[in-house]
């Protein structure tokens, strides 16, 4: 489901992304009305909460799971080397589409726009997080040793 959601909410990001621009410039206006595009931003928003989510718990997951590699992972991914394009991933997939629960910047087309610009960002981003954070190390997160997160303790 998280995968599915991902490819939504970036489809409906690049859709909105090329629809914008290209409404205007070969006149759609009377048939690409700025409900449609609202409609469209409105499923962007909520699969972008489904991808929130699962951020979210497959964070807590790891965590709660008390196996000190699958934590350390994501601990380091977090807090890393790799911690701005991690950051960076969250705040465009997560915290600026939030923006779009405000129906009159969910309707204003430039914003819009732009909105759909750092979604794009942001799941490159996440793809970039998913490949080079995994392999940064290692394969075997068993392989780096006892690092083990200061946030975990094993009783």
């Amino acid at each position: 489901p998280y995968f599915v959601a991902g490819a939504i909410f970036s489809g409906c990001a690049m859709v909105l992304t090329l629809m914008i621009p290209m409404r205007t410039i070969y006149g759609f206006e009377k048939h690409i009305t700025v409900t449609h595009l609202e409609l469209l931003a409105k499923v962007m928003m909520f699969t972008g909460l489904i991808v929130t989510y699962a951020y979210i718990v497959e964070f807590l997951l790891a965590i709660y799971s008390r196996n000190p590699y699958e934590a350390g992972i994501f601990v380091d991914r977090a807090t890393g080397k790799y911690a701005a394009p991690y950051w960076l991933m969250v705040t465009c997939n997560s915290f600026i589409p939030l923006t779009l629960f405000v129906r009159k910047l969910r309707r204003n087309l430039v914003f819009l726009f732009i909105v759909t610009i750092f979604v794009n960002i942001g799941m490159w981003f996440e793809r970039f997080n998913i490949i080079v954070s995994s392999l940064a190390k290692e394969f075997s997160p068993y392989a780096w040793g006892t690092y083990i997160p200061s946030i975990i303790t094993i009783s």
